[in-house]
């Protein structure tokens, strides 16, 4: 009997992608950024330099788990910070937004637990879930109507010893939609269910302080957790839960996320620090971001081209995969770094060019590429 190797099944699979037009090759940066998530232009640029002194004097290695030798002052400063930013009781720092995520969901939640996931959150969540090993219901996009009737369902069979939870991202990175936070935190309080908010794609960008679209809408204290990611919007390294100080202490005790993993260099936190009191009083930042975002939305419908969504995530539906890989060559022949996004980032027959807009983005640049996109989609 024929026994396929390890490698060739390996390359049996890499194959297929490439027939699929969904392979996937890291490629440098090339061209005007509206791929990267830095919506306010901080990653890129020089905005919080760290005086030579505090290089010197910052570690740039976590050096051990922050439960061992890899805990600083600096991390206090700037989890109380942040704290004080949300008005939650605490905030805790992690790695990264997967870390958080994943972390988060698979410490708290148990099987038998029940958890209503909206169909589009993001992979992190998925996996948290699958590690929880709770019962997942999984609704429709947005649609209340169906995360209602999941609600109540659950809410019938009446046991008490299971938790119920809601979890859904604030803005959806794949659609540039947001989610509408208010009446879910309403249909969590009524059907006694704890709401998890992923503030990924929104942190710095929403609210008057820019800390995100849970304190916009002013359910802060109906929200059991939200996460917060610092390489998007925000422009440095980490990842954060806003939280009570229970959770804090519980997660510190059993996230393994935590408890297995180096901590932050200090460095890091010097920059979180620095960014802090820049994006506080960011307006201007925000102002541009957004009239930007609908100044491009407004451009490509000028050109008969439709972005799903609202805000500066401004996917571009293709369908085929190869298209859109086609569509996405002919803008970064044209100077512009915009990718394409296939399954399994998307559903299948959604690929799409996600087009990110930032706040140092100009309008000129902005209705150009709103031209090109247009032409491009008419090579492919």
């Amino acid at each position: 009997m024929f026994r396929m190797s390890l490698f060739s099944r390996w390359q049996s699979s890499l194959d297929q992608l490439r027939t699929q037009g969904r392979y996937r090759s890291f490629a440098l940066p090339r061209g005007m950024d509206f791929t990267s998530n830095d919506y306010l232009g901080y990653g890129s640029s020089r905005r919080f330099p760290i005086p030579a002194e505090d290089l010197a004097a910052y570690p740039v290695s976590g050096i051990a788990s922050r439960l061992l030798r890899g805990h600083h002052a600096i991390w206090e400063e700037v989890e109380q910070d942040l704290a004080v930013w949300h008005g939650s009781e605490t905030t805790l720092m992690l790695n990264s937004g997967y870390t958080a995520n994943e972390g988060l969901l698979s410490t708290i939640m148990e099987p038998g637990d029940w958890v209503a996931s909206d169909e589009l959150n993001h992979a992190c969540i998925v996996d948290g879930l699958r590690l929880a090993k709770s019962r997942r219901f999984g609704y429709r996009h947005n649609d209340l109507n169906h995360l209602e009737d999941g609600l109540k369902a659950e809410a019938a069979r009446n046991d008490p010893e299971r938790m119920r939870f809601i979890i859904t991202e604030s803005l959806f990175s794949m659609d540039g939609d947001t989610a509408p936070l208010k009446a879910i935190a309403a249909l969590a309080e009524k059907y006694e269910a704890h709401l998890i908010v992923d503030e990924a794609h929104s942190t710095g960008c929403f609210g008057e302080t820019g800390s995100g679209c849970v304190d916009a809408a002013g359910v802060r204290g109906q929200v059991l957790a939200s996460m917060h990611t610092g390489g998007k919007g925000l422009g440095v390294s980490g990842a954060y839960l806003a939280c009570s100080n229970l959770l804090r202490e519980y997660l510190i005790n059993k996230c393994r996320h935590l408890i297995f993993t180096t901590a932050l260099p200090p460095i890091t936190g010097l920059a979180w620090k620095h960014m802090l009191d820049h994006v506080k009083t960011d307006v201007i930042g925000r102002r541009k971001l957004h009239e930007n975002a609908r100044h491009f939305r407004m451009e490509l419908a000028n050109h008969g081209v439709t972005a799903v969504g609202e805000h500066y995530i401004a996917p571009v539906i293709v369908g085929d995969d190869a298209k859109a890989v086609a569509a996405a060559k002919v803008l970064q022949q044209r100077g512009y770094d915009v990718r394409a996004i296939r399954p399994p980032s998307v559903p299948p027959g959604t690929s799409r060019l996600r087009i990110s807009i930032h706040a140092d983005h100009d309008t000129d640049t902005l209705s150009r590429l709103a031209r090109d996109t247009s032409e491009a989609l008419n090579h492919v």
